[in-house]
């Protein structure tokens, strides 16, 4: 990960969209630092049903996990829709998901993950959240160069000089496989924990809620789905979940 927090840091900004990996990341803040903010970003996306989930995983957070409640701060939703139409890609319309010439899937929304941790920093100076924290991962992911831990680095040095600010952007699934990251939310908050995952939180890049699987809801297809599936499959095989128990 780009950088550990600093020892004094009491709070934590999470960049959450209502994903698997960003609520990981969330439980993960919760389980580290005092107080947790989280923010999520309305930027035209086609899967605009997250933004919907993200209430229901921050009240089902509250109401089942009494040693991480008290420590869920406030929430707040930026609006930078215009962003997502510069972008024009599958995740922002309804082009068809595709590889690309230059080796990425049509769904990579350039600059997507600056912008976020920009607008994150601006809002945790003034919310005193020096941590940013995002659950961007270059082990298993689609190549986007914007979650790769390089890019990563020189964003937070970008920011600490922008803003005189020592800010620190904690990436815990940064070198996790999906599979680890299913085990990390077993590890944080046991099976209520993975249970919420399953139900609640969105992945699918076409927002299809319609189909419930082993892994969650989603059209089963698209390489969100796709990345999630494995990697479940995988944890499960591997005895990593209590009792090797099988979900349906």
């Amino acid at each position: 990960m780009p950088a550990e927090p600093p020892e004094s840091a009491t709070g934590a900004l999470v960049l959450f969209s209502g994903g698997q990996d960003s609520t990981v990341c969330l439980g993960y803040a919760l389980d580290r630092y005092v107080r947790v903010e989280t923010v999520g970003f309305d930027y035209g996306q086609r899967h605009g049903i997250e933004l919907d989930c993200r209430q229901r995983v921050r009240e089902t957070i509250a109401r089942q996990f009494p040693q991480w409640g008290g420590r869920l701060g406030p929430d707040h939703r930026i609006d930078i829709s215009s962003f997502g139409a510069i972008g024009d890609t599958s995740l922002t319309s309804d082009a068809e998901i595709v590889m690309l010439e230059p080796g990425l899937p049509s769904t990579f929304v350039p600059g997507r993950n600056l912008v976020f941790f920009v607008y994150a920093a601006a809002l945790g100076y003034r919310r005193v959240l020096t941590t940013l924290v995002g659950g961007m991962c270059e082990t298993d992911y689609s190549g986007y160069p914007d979650c790769r831990d390089a890019t990563l680095r020189a964003l937070q040095e970008a920011i600490r000089l922008g803003t005189e600010v020592p800010f620190a952007i904690d990436t815990p699934l940064m070198w996790r496989s999906k599979a680890e990251t299913w085990a990390l939310a077993y590890e944080l908050g046991g099976e209520a924990f993975v249970d919420l995952i399953l139900e609640e939180t969105h992945t699918c890049y076409k927002g299809e809620r319609g189909t419930r699987h082993a892994w969650g809801y989603g059209c089963g297809e698209c390489p969100a789905c796709a990345l999630r599936a494995k990697g479940f499959a995988a944890w499960q095989a591997s005895g990593a979940e209590a009792g090797k128990r099988q979900r349906g």
